[in-house]
């Protein structure tokens, strides 16, 4: 996969790369290979885009993002371009106005390069898009256009979103970073929502610094981006075993344990950590949950099943079948279990666990199982997937760190550090 977007943000605010560079390089490499990737649902026009690069020169070198190349998944609004959720409902839908996210990044001065595929309604349908590193098997879902791009060097940097694992799922298949902010930092207006209790906001970029630069947008400048590094011995992890989600393949167990080796040498203090079996509650009850807010939510959507997928018709199908007192019970024992795992957790410490049931399966018909995220995102929690190597087969992995609620920075300054200990080989023996 191509590098050349790494630190692009760094050089770009020190003058040692110009944006209409960026943009060029963004649009020669979605010519050579967006045919066989199929990351983009609508592409600005390369005259387009340097033309506003020219235009607004002289604000753009006061800006935070100095004409950064961002990508925006399909669900979210976009005044300038259709946004239509993945759907043939919705194909022709035209915003009138952009997200409060679209609207931040372009106020500090990014530049929109287009819209990413996503799965129907940002659920299990897939679209077009597959892993850049084996055109056979899928990218994840559901921001599986803004992954893919970002994998293969098409933009440095793309907006998506997550109810269950649409975020950190993708991110491990496609060997970039991940994050999805502690539920309620990132605002959600004009962002179609799926599950409310659950819907949030997150990123994906070609390295961690990037997602932090850009979170600081996101968040109003909420000091994300660490200060200073962390020293990796003032670190505790809590590791988390995949089967404590659910099925988890070797592969992934010998990624983690060899991240984990990695971190005990460099000082962190790495601790096996037994949830008593919260975790897989949470797996249930996270799937309740959404099947209950989606079929309300998408009710017209659900109410013309010829035009939705199957999957999407059987969630609808489900959560009908769930009563209001059922979903608020789910949703108070979830509090219940947060609360419970906090008591578990020592003030600083992290969760260390894998962001996958393992690489990215062949075929392109589905987007991969959910589990792994699937407690997290309950919970609210913020998380960041980091690529944790390849697999024999030459698929990317990825393992998951997971904060407190609004302790993004603390994880960010984990991740920057961890980051610097990951290896291009093969981690799976």
């Amino acid at each position: 996969m191509s590098t050349v977007l790494k630190g692009v943000l760094s050089r770009l605010r020190n003058g040692d790369v110009d944006a209409h560079e960026i943009v060029d390089l963004c649009h020669e490499r979605i010519t050579q290979r967006e045919e066989a990737v199929g990351a983009w649902q609508w592409l600005r026009p390369r005259d387009e885009c340097h033309a506003w690069l020219r235009d607004n020169a002289d604000w753009l070198r006061q800006t935070p993002l100095c004409g950064l190349p961002v990508a925006v998944k399909d669900i979210i609004d976009t005044a300038d371009a259709p946004t239509g959720l993945g759907s043939a409902l919705h194909r022709t839908r035209q915003p009138s106005d952009d997200a409060a996210c679209v609207s931040s990044l372009r106020a500090a001065g990014a530049l929109v390069l287009g819209k990413t595929v996503t799965t129907e309604f940002a659920y299990f349908s897939p679209g077009k898009t597959a892993n850049p590193h084996d055109l056979n098997c899928t990218p994840g879902g559901s921001s599986s256009g803004s992954a893919a791009a970002v994998a293969d060097g098409m933009v440095p940097v793309a907006l998506g979103s997550q109810t269950a694992a649409s975020v950190i799922r993708p991110a491990s298949y496609c060997g970039v970073y991940g994050y999805v902010a502690t539920r309620g930092l990132m605002a959600l207006r004009g962002v179609q929502p799926l599950a409310p209790s659950f819907d949030s906001l997150g990123l994906l970029a070609a390295d961690p610094g990037m997602l932090a630069e850009v979170s600081d947008v996101l968040t109003g400048a909420a000091g994300l981006k660490p200060s200073r590094p962390l020293d990796l011995r003032d670190l505790t992890l809590l590791q988390v075993p995949g089967t404590a989600m659910g099925p988890v393949s070797d592969e992934m167990v010998s990624a983690v344990e060899a991240l984990a080796k990695r971190l005990r040498r460099a000082g962190a203090l790495i601790v096996p950590f037994d949830d008593g079996g919260a975790l897989a509650r949470l797996v249930e009850l996270h799937g309740a949950v959404m099947a209950f807010e989606a079929a309300r939510n998408m009710a017209w959507e659900a109410n013309q099943p010829k035009a939705v997928s199957p999957e999407f018709a059987d969630l609808a199908a489900c959560g009908r079948g769930i009563s209001l007192a059922a979903h608020a019970a789910a949703l108070e024992e979830i509090t219940r279990l947060s609360a419970s795992l906090e008591r578990l957790r020592p003030a600083s410490a992290l969760f260390l666990a894998p962001a996958a049931p393992g690489s990215a399966p062949e075929g392109l018909a589905a987007t991969g199982a959910p589990h792994m995220s699937r407690p997290w995102q309950a919970l609210g929690l913020p998380v960041i997937s980091l690529p944790a190597g390849l697999c024999a087969n030459g698929r990317p992995l990825g393992v998951q760190l997971i904060g407190r609620r609004f302790g993004d920075a603390a994880l960010f300054a984990a991740a920057e550090q961890i980051a610097l200990l990951s290896s291009p080989g093969d981690l799976c023996g």
